[in-house]
């Protein structure tokens, strides 16, 4: 039973005049719409000039316009809070802010010592960026303050430009100039970049590439802490291979180690992965992770308080924490030249960092995050904060999974955890000064853990993708041999050479039918594909361009089954020869001629004719190939080879045409074009016309036709009747049309 059965003729008419109404229309839109050549679209698309008394009005109202979204664009808080639900959403922010303040604290102290810092510039590091990512900032999860990679390539600036001293104090100072002066610049940098809409340039870190990096970094990270752990005092290293001195330094002064500085830092650190263990176990029952953390540090301060770590055991401590804010400071223009490098590597991978947490989190919980107003507000976190004498920071992924997990859902999380930093920098951070250093480094090391977990990615990959393992294993090793700055320029410029590479060697195939269908794949892959007898359908699986589009040339022809190129010297070496031998032989005839001339009587004509005779035979012997060649006599008649139509057609000279009449190239792989690329495709054209091959192209994109028009790749020789749409369409006007296209020339001229 058909439709209309189905339906009834009630509705069966109702469709039907449906039908006629939107013929009907249709014709009558086709009827009145006016046909409109360029210039009229031209003309319509212009803009009509606005009466002058209005004109400065509607200005005033753009540009206000344009300065509110400016506004509310770079400060989103001010878009975000007016909406803010707080009944449901602060309580879990407040929980949220108290348990990353709680992680917070340790962090920031011992984070500052990794960078080179009296542990009190940590704690500003963790109020004034956060209170600044808290009004700029478009992630809602990200906790922003000090991380451990960042630390340790801010200890790395530090101590090549502030080395060690007889003079702490002295040290300490020039350490913060330095550190707080690139922290200013990084600012700049990333404040730049995302102004200028910048964002896309982490897109050139790929994800081996920054698992791999940081990996690496958290190797340092543990190395740099061997020094807290066994109490040792080594030497200042470096630039390339500092790790390695570094660790044979440890290695030769073990024997100096101090027994109680290890007990105290094994011992925090077991009792740290007690509660981490007991946290993921507990994860679901418990409201809040176990503060494991901040009870180390109040036990230890306590224990070593009570017990004398200091002066009856030599353990390291902290020190004095001065209480309250310091004013701001200008940054040391001097040192700019000297950090611009580093500045630029610490903005990028801090950016790096956070960029790719937040849009896990924007991806997890349904919202988006603008990565060039990323860049802006960590630019304006680190240059504010290195005012007031911060280091360069960044966001903690064990922070920003803390304030997601404990019912985080606003930066007001951050603000409030900046606030309990404040608190704690104005009234307590003085209660911290007998915290031993060892239990700094063994937070340090607990918590790169995660990062640590990063080497079974060489299985994973191995397996998955030994490309991107190359790229992590590269990225890793440079990395630790040539420091972070270094490293991370090496793995870069590894990477994209590697892309580079990769576009220099991609999948040729030549294309077969899918029978009854239009669709064609590598008959290497697919049994049922079959080529389409006299058509060849060439396809590369990466765009054409100067890199690799010799490649491309060498490929096709290997593929198609025929030697291009010797065929094409055999038939320039043929047709020389023949114009050759055929310009001797009309000498000789006219010498003979006038011999003939200058001759009287019958015998001398004849005598003429049957040299004439001779001289032709002759040449006909001559005109023959050598026994390799299988050139049939087409010169047997010099008057017969002028008239002839096919005398130079690789048959006429005896040499083997191909099996096939028409090549199609597959296009569709390409996104651009170059003139390498241009001049490519145009000897294409040529070489295989000269074999008697028509070649035509397929599957070209609309920027790519532009892009082909632009370069003046049509001409007389190469129409646009050799592009069409699909490789279908193609192969179905070569089988029509097996010689070339009538109106258009065959030869083309190569470049």
């Amino acid at each position: 039973m058909g439709l209309a059965d189905a339906s009834g003729p009630r509705d069966t008419q109702a469709l039907l005049s449906a039908t006629q109404a939107m013929e009907l229309r249709r014709r009558d839109y086709h009827m009145e719409r006016p046909l409109l050549n360029q210039e009229h679209l031209e003309e319509l698309g212009r803009w009509g000039s606005a009466p002058r008394t209005r004109q400065w009005r509607t200005w005033l109202q753009c540009s206000h316009a344009r300065a509110r979204a400016l506004l509310l664009q770079h400060l989103p808080v001010l878009v975000w809070l007016p909406r803010y639900p707080v009944r449901d959403w602060l309580l879990g922010d407040l929980l949220s802010g108290m348990s990353v303040a709680i992680m917070q604290l340790p962090q920031g102290l011992a984070y500052a010592l990794l960078a080179g810092l009296p542990p009190v510039f940590g704690l500003y590091s963790s109020f004034y960026p956060v209170f600044i990512y808290f009004l700029f900032g478009t992630s809602r999860h990200i906790s922003v303050g000090t991380f451990a990679v960042m630390s340790v390539m801010v200890g790395s600036v530090t101590e090549s430009l502030a080395p060690q001293t007889l003079n702490d104090s002295t040290r300490d100072a020039d350490r913060v100039r330095v550190a707080s002066t690139l922290s200013v610049l990084v600012g700049l940098f990333q404040v730049g970049l995302g102004l200028i809409h910048f964002g896309f340039l982490v897109t050139y870190l790929s994800e081996p590439l920054v698992r791999g990096y940081t990996t690496a970094a958290a190797v340092q990270v543990f190395v740099s802490q061997l020094k807290y752990v066994f109490g040792l005092h080594l030497s200042s290293h470096s630039g390339p291979l500092s790790l390695i001195y570094t660790v044979l330094e440890v290695c030769r002064k073990l024997p100096q180690s101090k027994v109680s500085t290890v007990v105290t830092a094994a011992v925090a650190g077991v009792v740290l992965l007690v509660v981490k263990l007991l946290n993921d176990k507990l994860q679901r029952q418990l409201p809040m992770p176990i503060p494991g953390e901040l009870l180390m540090l109040i036990g230890a301060t306590g224990i070593s308080y009570g017990m004398g770590l200091k002066h009856i055991f030599g353990v390291d401590v902290v020190g004095n924490i001065s209480a309250g804010l310091v004013p701001p400071v200008a940054p040391n223009t001097q040192l700019f030249s000297k950090l611009v490098g580093s500045a630029f590597t610490i903005a990028v991978v801090g950016f790096a960092i956070a960029i790719s947490l937040g849009k896990i989190f924007a991806l997890r919980h349904g919202y988006r995050v603008d990565s060039n107003q990323e860049l802006v507000a960590l630019g304006l976190s680190n240059l504010i904060g290195g005012i007031f004498q911060c280091f360069p920071v960044s966001c903690s992924m064990s922070r920003s999974l803390v304030q997601e997990s404990t019912g985080g859902n606003s930066q007001v999380a951050g603000a409030i955890s900046s606030l309990f930093i404040l608190l704690i920098i104005v009234k307590l951070g003085e209660l911290f000064r007998d915290l031993p250093k060892a239990v700094l480094a063994a937070i340090i090391i607990v918590n790169l853990k995660g990062m640590l977990r990063q080497l079974s990615d060489v299985c994973s990959l191995w397996k998955a993708n030994r490309v991107d393992l190359l790229i992590w294993l590269v990225t890793f090793t440079a990395t630790i041999l040539l420091n972070l700055d270094l490293g991370l320029m090496v793995s870069v410029v590894f990477s994209l050479l590697l892309v580079v590479v990769r576009t220099q060697m991609p999948h040729y195939s030549i294309l077969g039918q899918v029978p009854d269908t239009d669709i064609y794949r590598d008959v290497a892959e697919y049994s049922e594909a079959k080529e389409v007898p006299g058509v060849k359908v060439f396809r590369s699986s990466a765009t054409v361009y100067f890199a690799n589009a010799d490649f491309y040339s060498d490929a096709l022809k290997q593929r198609c089954g025929v030697d291009v190129d010797f065929l094409i010297s055999q038939k320039k070496k043929l047709l020389k020869k023949r114009e050759q031998l055929k310009l001797k032989q009309q000498q000789k005839e006219k010498k003979l001629q006038k011999q003939a001339a200058s001759s009287k009587g019958a015998s001398v004509s004849i005598n003429v004719n049957t040299s004439l005779e001779d001289m032709r035979s002759n040449n006909v012997e001559d005109c023959k190939v050598s026994p390799g060649d299988k050139m049939e006599d087409a010169t047997a008649n010099g008057q017969e080879d002028s008239k002839a139509p096919d005398g130079s057609t690789l048959k006429a000279l005896g040499l083997p045409q191909p099996d096939f009449h028409s090549l199609i190239l597959d296009l569709g792989a390409l996104s651009f074009v170059d003139t390498v690329c241009l001049k490519s495709l145009k000897n294409i054209f040529h070489d295989f016309r000269e074999i008697e091959v028509e070649v035509y192209m397929a599957a070209c994109h609309s920027p790519v036709v532009s892009q082909l028009e632009a370069g003046h790749f049509f001409d007389a020789s190469i129409t646009k009747k050799h592009l069409f749409a699909s490789v279908h369409d193609a192969v179905t006007f070569a089988l029509q049309h097996p010689r070339p296209v009538p109106d258009s020339p065959v030869s083309v001229t190569r470049l």
